[in-house]
């Protein structure tokens, strides 16, 4: 399956027709347990849905064949995997590199959850070189990075960042969520680990929450699979059917995701009403350069600065229709948020919070038109 391309793989991987029926969709194993031949006798390794169920298994080796890994595991949600991934790999007294502008659930689960155990966070500007050397300690086990980042759209050139990490002894681990694998495959450059919330562009269509760690060799995965079995964070049959059924789909959603986002882009970086249109696309970016290198497009999320301040931005939020008020990302519908307040309220009053004059939009797959159309009237609304 490695030898076919992308889209290829997001369809056929791991998705062998059922062998009795010859059904094109594998059937969804909605079953608690397994029946065994004798003590011990388990059928294709299955005893007990949290330890493992077939169709969580043909997700996970979706999963991998995205993002090019040796083995994936599927959880409830990406907090889970990356609470997983976390205790699997730290012990008490280790020490972690953040970006700057990452998910308000990765840092409050690192600040917050795993704080008490005993697990140390520095945050820094993973774009700047010289800041991951000098916060780099003998006992930092990972940097963790987000690239396009939540939600100021910063890039993180993952093979600096991977050099400069391993050099120090740490991991590296990327969120690729905003991305996805359709556009960024992290272990290719390096990264040890890959983290998703599968809730947004995997499953794309704003109706499953899950998550994901991809392995890319097999130094970590027992430890992981490990808490996955202890801990039980694991994804239901019918999420993880969901979440393959979209993913069906991956290549050629975000492709639009993209195009529209990228238009709307363009267009609000000539309205006087945005002092900063955050999007990798523009080639007034900062980050554009290290983005066209390391993805094969810039993605669906951008987010807008308010000229005329937080008021502004608040309005702005709750003036569009077919971008409506909701938390998430990544589904065919278009989203609008404001980070301070939703998202990321939980980093407010540290290094990681939001402006409050940003806003953030999950450009969806509807005509680009209408959707210029609605954020015209939002401006407009605001105005009055």
């Amino acid at each position: 399956m490695s030898e076919h391309s992308f889209a290829t793989r997001a369809i056929h991987a791991g998705q062998t027709p059922d062998p009795r029926t010859g059904a094109i969709i594998p059937p969804i194993y909605q079953a608690s347990t397994h029946v065994q031949d004798g003590i011990g006798g388990f059928r294709d390794g299955y005893e007990y849905n949290r330890a493992g169920n077939p169709t969580r298994t043909s997700l996970e080796t979706q999963l991998a064949a995205l993002e090019g890994g040796s083995a994936a595991l599927s959880f409830a949600s990406g907090l889970a995997a990356e609470d997983a991934l976390l205790r699997g790999i730290l012990k008490p007294g280790d020490h972690v590199v953040l970006g700057n502008d990452v998910y308000g659930g990765t840092y409050r689960l690192l600040t917050r959850v795993l704080a008490p155990w005993g697990i140390d966070t520095t945050v820094v500007a993973l774009e700047d070189a010289d800041a991951i050397r000098a916060a780099l300690r003998p006992e930092t086990r990972i940097v963790w990075l987000e690239t396009p980042s939540n939600p100021l759209l910063k890039i993180v050139d993952i093979a600096a960042t991977v050099e400069i990490a391993h050099a120090g002894g740490a991991i590296v681990v990327v969120d690729n969520t905003f991305a996805s694998p359709a556009l960024q495959q992290p272990l290719a450059l390096g990264a040890d680990l890959v983290v998703h919330s599968t809730t947004k562009y995997l499953g794309g269509h704003s109706d499953v929450l899950g998550g994901a760690v991809v392995f890319g060799d097999d130094r970590f995965y027992e430890q992981v699979k490990f808490q996955q079995f202890a801990v039980g964070a694991v994804s239901a049959p019918l999420d993880a059917w969901l979440t393959t059924r979209g993913i069906k789909t991956l290549a050629v959603r975000v492709r639009q995701h993209g195009e529209n986002a990228q238009a709307i882009a363009e267009w609000a970086a000539e309205r006087a009403e945005f002092e900063t249109v955050f999007y990798p696309g523009l080639a007034s970016h900062p980050g554009h350069e290290i983005a066209a290198q390391q993805m094969s497009g810039f993605g669906g999320m951008l987010s807008l600065a308010l000229t005329a301040g937080p008021d502004a931005a608040r309005a702005f939020a709750e003036s569009t229709s077919l971008f409506q008020l909701a938390e998430s990302l990544g589904g065919v519908e278009s989203l609008i948020g404001y980070p301070p307040d939703m998202t990321h309220a939980s980093v407010r009053g540290t290094a990681l919070a939001v402006p409050e004059n940003v806003v953030r939009l999950s450009v969806g797959i509807e005509d680009v038109r209408d959707l210029l159309a609605d954020l015209e009237q939002g401006l407009e609304r605001i105005a009055r």
